[in-house]
C-alpha cells in the first residue's frame, strides 16, 4: 500500500523535528495523529427524513468513507425528538483516510474558506486533541453546491498521542496547519 503525501511528511520530517526539540528517548513517546471524527448535527431531520440522507450523502462525499447515524438516547419534547430518532451523522477517520482528509482540508478546503485569517490555536482539549468547526459543508470541493438543499454546520475532531497541548499544537503545525497568531 503506498503513503500518502502527509504520512511521508510525518516520518521524513515531523518526526525528527519533534524529537529533536522535546528529547524523546523512546520512539513511542513521539505524539502522532490517532484519528480525525468529523461529526455533524442534523436537527431539520426531527421534521424530515430526507434531511439525514442529504447530509449522510455530503458527509460520505467529504471523507470518502460510510458514515454511522447517530440518533437520539432519550425523547425530549422541547426539541420535538422521540427516543432513536435520526439526529446527526459521525465518521472516525483512521490511517491512509485520515492523512488524506487532513492534507484535502489544509491545502484545498480551508483556503476557501471565505474570510479566512487562520484558525484558533487555543481549540485544545488539555490532551493533545483539537477540535475546530466548520460553518457550512460547501467549502468542501467534494460537495457540489447546485444539489446542496441546506448548508449544514460540522465539527471536525483531530485526536493525537500528544500528552500536552503544546506537544499537539507542534505536530499540527508541521502538518502546516494555518493556526493564527
Amino acid at each position: 500500500m503506498t503513503k500518502t503525501r502527509y504520512q511521508e511528511l510525518y516520518e521524513k520530517e515531523i518526526v525528527p523535528a519533534l524529537q529533536e526539540k522535546y528529547g524523546y528517548e523512546n520512539v513511542h513517546q513521539i505524539p502522532k495523529l490517532e484519528k480525525i471524527v468529523i461529526n455533524m448535527g442534523v436537527g431539520e431531520a426531527t421534521q424530515d427524513r430526507k434531511h439525514i440522507e442529504n447530509a449522510v450523502a455530503d458527509m460520505a462525499a467529504i471523507s470518502g468513507q460510510k458514515p454511522v447515524i447517530n440518533k437520539a438516547r432519550q425523547s425530549n419534547a422541547s426539541f420535538k425528538v422521540r427516543e432513536d430518532q435520526a439526529i446527526g451523522c459521525k465518521v472516525t477517520l483512521r490511517r491512509a483516510q485520515m492523512y488524506e482528509f487532513l492534507d484535502r482540508l489544509i491545502t484545498i478546503t480551508m483556503p476557501r474558506i471565505r474570510d479566512f485569517r487562520g484558525i484558533n490555536g487555543k481549540s485544545f482539549d488539555g490532551r493533545g486533541n483539537y477540535a475546530m468547526g466548520m460553518s457550512e459543508q460547501i467549502v468542501f470541493p467534494e460537495i457540489n453546491y447546485d444539489k446542496v438543499d441546506a448548508i449544514r454546520g460540522m465539527d471536525i475532531v483531530i485526536c493525537t498521542s500528544a500528552n500536552t497541548n503544546e506537544e499537539a499544537k507542534e505536530l499540527l503545525k508541521g502538518f502546516k496547519m494555518p493556526f493564527k497568531n
